[in-house]
């Protein structure tokens, strides 16, 4: 394990002491065949590998093999010059190469060099760069994929993550390659420039320092030199190969390039055969024995090859069969018919355009941005929406369910827009009248060519894909308190267990369990109290929790601490809506409460309920005759009874109490609740 975290620094120790001393030609022989046959090592895995993911290493292996390559050329540069010999290995690729015959050894290194100088390095170059930006082009729509996969049901968290890393990956490996083909290219040119200056100094050592004779000096600088560039070349273009190989490699192949090969280019009977014929007539005109030899070969192989299709074809037929009558046998799985879906969008056919991308739909996109709209508003994980058409619902209808039951519907015009007029626009516009589902507010449908008049005049104007999203997403702020459950609470409480363990530990399970956590977040949310700032809340049940376990009195605790936000959310700077209660109406709710083992109820007398509902009623329609939204102030002890008395009937109704008010607002009430 050791030398394996030590073997890179103990490579580049050894590469830079390769730049500045003389290493004997024993010792030379050994680094030349080591980097020659770990560039053999890394073509190999090229070809092999099935993924270029697999490969992430390949740009600082790149590197890494061009450093310790150009090393060795300085070495064996340094020893020729010198007149030393730079060991057998660049002697024996000199005299190999060329057979003892100096023009045909420097013919045989320019050809290699040109060859992976002008063709592969250059090629490699070109591909990556378009390849890195290609992949970069490509990360929104991939991206935008994953999360229209995610709201549809099609994937979970686990594998959307996955393939976002995946993606991440990809775009970091392709960006490095790019950097990483130019140093191959350069290393050519760096190859090409050491072996002219080799030449060019070996000549004018070997005739004026050693007094060698002109054609002598030609023999022994040039052959040892051709031999010190092949030995470098080789390796060189081996990694050249390799860098095209990872560049070209499609990612949406899971093989090999011997198992693409054969499966693409050789797996067809047909062009087998027709390549057959096309090598028998071609016999005539040219070599014959080597064309009949393949035409002879081909049609084997196309034989063989249909041979095994059909047979892998009835097999096939004969599984399918097998399979078909097992699941016959078998008794039918209903587990998966038993999942019901948190959240449900579905929709008729002619709404089927708005979910489709192909057809410029967006809808998916809008969805996305639902969840995390409501993330930022509310403080809570909004389940995966699964979006589906409903042959059985009008064309242009949608149905909005909750864990499988139907809250809400709509219906849309695909080719008008909604105006809605913001109560201060006289003049009317022509449309067909609707109702807005979201609010219920009037609206009209309008045509296109309308729509900027329609804009001028002041009117709220909005795509049918808007009408859907702001509807979901008030149907979702409505029942949220639903759709958070214990799993939803687990995955939040784990989230501030990373910044506050502390916190975490103290409060569960000594002090109060998941599910009374989750009762006390459901309560704040079905008041439309976010729960986003997860710290306080969880901090307020910490003083408290071993004070009381009645979830309803920790949730007015904990709107009490939240009391800036909920202050801010639903007090407006103007506050000419308030409503207070009348303190004899406080004290006989307050007497009016009853405890037993279930917990705390008002009890009251039907007379003397609908008289507070009446009066409340008046009190609202004064508020709401000047534009404004009421809120009632009531002091802590009866905020949540009034707030149950009064649900049934003004389900919306804001009920705060004095603690929860921010000490800077100045409150005055403009009216007052009494019996």
């Amino acid at each position: 394990m050791i030398l394996k975290d030590l073997s890179v620094p103990i490579l580049f120790i050894i590469v830079i002491l390769l730049f500045i001393i003389t290493v004997p030609s024993g010792v030379l022989d050994v680094m030349l065949a080591v980097n020659i046959m770990l560039s053999a090592i890394i073509l190999l895995n090229t070809i092999q590998t099935n993924d270029t993911l697999g490969l992430t290493i390949f740009p600082t292996l790149v590197v890494i093999t061009t450093v310790f390559r150009l090393s060795l050329n300085v070495s064996t540069s340094r020893l020729i010059l010198g007149g030393v010999s730079p060991g057998r290995v660049v002697e024996s690729f000199g005299e190999f190469v060329g057979g003892g015959n100096l023009v045909v050894g420097a013919l045989v290194f320019l050809m290699i060099t040109l060859v992976n100088f002008l063709v592969i390095t250059k090629g490699s170059e070109r591909v990556a760069e378009v390849a890195a930006r290609f992949t970069l082009d490509a990360m929104p729509g991939k991206q935008m994929a994953i999360d229209a996969d995610l709201n549809s049901g099609l994937i979970n968290e686990q594998e959307a993550r996955m393939r976002r890393q995946k993606i991440q990956k990809e775009a970091d490996f392709y960006g490095a390659m790019d950097g990483a083909s130019k140093f191959v290219k350069n290393d050519a040119i760096a190859g090409i420039l050491l072996t002219l200056l080799n030449i060019i100094g070996g000549l004018i050592l070997g005739i004026v320092l050693y007094e060698m004779a002109p054609m002598d000096a030609v023999q022994k600088y040039t052959i040892l030199t051709i031999g010190d560039g092949l030995v470098s070349q080789l390796p060189a273009l081996m990694v050249s190969v390799a860098t095209s190989f990872i560049v070209t490699r499609s990612g949406a192949s899971d093989k090999n390039v011997s198992q693409d090969l054969y499966a693409q280019i050789f797996g067809s009977p047909k062009v087998l055969y027709i390549a057959a014929g096309l090598s028998f007539i071609v016999s005539f005109f040219l070599a014959r024995v080597p064309f009949l030899l393949l035409s002879a070969v081909l049609a084997f192989l196309g034989y063989a090859l249909s041979r095994r299709i059909a047979k892998e074809s009835i097999q096939e037929e004969v599984e399918i069969e097998e399979n078909e009558a097992e699941e016959i046998r078998k008794p039918e799985n209903v587990v998966s018919l038993l999942q019901v879906d948190p959240i449900e969008l579905e929709f008729g056919y002619g709404v089927i355009p708005l979910a489709d991308a192909s057809q410029g739909g967006d809808l998916l996109d809008r969805v996305v941005m639902i969840r995390r709209q409501l993330a930022l508003e509310l403080g809570m994980i909004v389940p995966i929406i699964r979006l589906r058409d409903n042959i059985q619902l009008a064309p242009n209808e949608y149905v909005i369910k909750i864990r499988g039951v139907e809250t809400a519907q709509g219906e849309l015009m695909l080719d008008q827009y909604m105006a809605m007029n913001p109560g201060f626009v006289e003049e009317a516009v022509d449309g067909i009248q609707t109702i807005e589902p979201a609010f219920g507010m009037p609206a009209t449908w309008i045509s296109e060519n309308q729509r900027e008049r329609a804009e001028t005049l002041g009117y709220t104007v909005v795509d049918p894909p808007s009408v859907i999203a702001t509807h979901l997403t008030e149907v979702i702020k409505k029942f949220a308190h639903e759709l958070l459950g214990r799993q939803e609470v687990q995955t939040l409480v784990d989230n501030v267990r990373q910044s506050n363990p502390a916190l975490v530990d103290e409060l569960i399970p000594k002090l109060l369990g998941l599910g009374e956590i989750q009762k006390v977040q459901a309560n704040l949310l079905k008041e439309g109290v976010s729960i986003r700032d997860m710290v306080s809340i969880l901090e307020t049940l910490a003083d408290y929790g071993n004070v009381t376990h009645d979830t309803d009195m920790l949730t007015e605790y904990a709107r009490q601490a939240l009391g800036r936000a909920i202050s801010s959310r639903f007090i407006a700077d103007d506050n000419n809506s308030i409503l207070t209660l009348d303190p004899a109406l406080e004290q006989t709710i307050l007497e009016s409460i009853q405890r037993n083992d279930a917990g705390a109820y008002i009890s009251l007398e039907p007379q003397a309920t609908n008289s507070i509902i009446g009066n409340l009623t008046r009190q609202i329609q004064k508020i709401a005759q000047i534009g404004k939204t009421p809120i009632v102030l009531a002091s802590p002890v009866v905020r949540l009874y009034f707030k149950r008395l009064t649900e049934q009937v003004f389900p919306g109704l804001v009920v705060l109490s004095y603690n929860e008010i921010d000490p800077t607002l100045e409150i005055q009430a403009v009216g007052m609740v009494n019996m």
